[in-house]
């Protein structure tokens, strides 16, 4: 896959967040407040479309509480009354969760553990996922192969670049379910190989790991309320908020040279 490097120096923190809110990768984000509420709603009536892979049961059955999560964890506005209009992604919680997801990197690299790399959303995040998985490879862990021959609705669950996604109709797949990771683990399981140490994904891909009892770390917008749930709830250890598929991926590469900095890791070469 052509493709130049992520910047070999990593911005500064301040330098980063300043990045984040020009791109809007946090900060006045695209996706707007109607489409939050709606979605935070939708889970709260148990809506399993919305969970992401997570059993949440009747806990978040109260949409404001689902609204209170999401403002302290993601940074979108607090009052309930606020229902149309411009949502936000507070960047001092990105950058804060990428810190976090770092030291959880940092851990996996020093103690060579088996990671695995999935995404939900290639059109976006695709290289995010695959420039991390390969500074992991290089400290020395084992990037997790995934069975071969796995579908999952409708599709197909194939990996590239390291990078675990769905296909159909020879498209990469943006998709929400859990299934594709539910395939994942139950043909490595069928194989007889050890689960994966960490897994590093996002939408039902990170929901479905978490819930199975891995240490599951991922990325989530504003209007995918269920991770952020699951890492209040302790069954994820870190989520990231950030709009998920801005404009240019490229947009994401300083946010990767600075997570990979901060876990210790050197970046790769394309």
């Amino acid at each position: 896959m052509d493709r130049m490097p992520i910047p070999s120096s990593a911005p500064s923190r301040a330098e980063l967040i300043d990045h984040l809110v020009r791109t809007r990768i946090a900060g006045d984000v695209a996706t707007p407040r109607d489409n939050n509420l709606s979605h935070y709603r939708k889970l709260a009536n148990g809506d399993r479309h919305y969970w992401l892979g997570l059993e949440l049961g009747d806990r978040w059955a109260d949409e404001q509480d689902v609204l209170a999560v999401m403002a302290e964890r993601c940074g979108v506005v607090d009052d309930p009354e606020h229902r149309a209009g411009q949502d936000t992604i507070d960047p001092e919680l990105t950058v804060g969760a990428l810190d976090r997801m770092a030291s959880v990197l940092r851990k996996a690299a020093e103690a060579q553990e088996r990671v695995l790399f999935a995404t939900g959303h290639p059109g976006g995040l695709l290289d995010v996922h695959r420039f991390t998985a390969a500074a992991l490879r290089a400290a020395g862990c084992e990037i997790v192969e995934i069975p071969g021959g796995l579908t999952a609705d409708e599709g197909y669950v194939f990996q590239f670049c390291d990078v675990a996604m769905l296909e159909r109709g020879a498209t990469l797949w943006h998709t929400h379910s859990p299934a594709p990771m539910a395939a994942i683990l139950d043909g490595l399981e069928q194989e007889g190989r050890p689960l994966p140490d960490l897994v590093v994904a996002d939408h039902g891909w990170a929901g479905c790991a978490g819930q199975r009892g891995i240490d599951a770390v991922g990325y989530a917008d504003c209007n995918d309320p269920a991770l952020f749930l699951g890492e209040a709830e302790g069954t994820l250890q870190v989520v990231v908020p950030l709009d998920d598929h801005v404009t240019n991926p490229r947009f994401y590469d300083p946010m990767v040279a600075y997570l990979l900095d901060a876990a210790g890791l050197t970046a790769q070469s394309s």
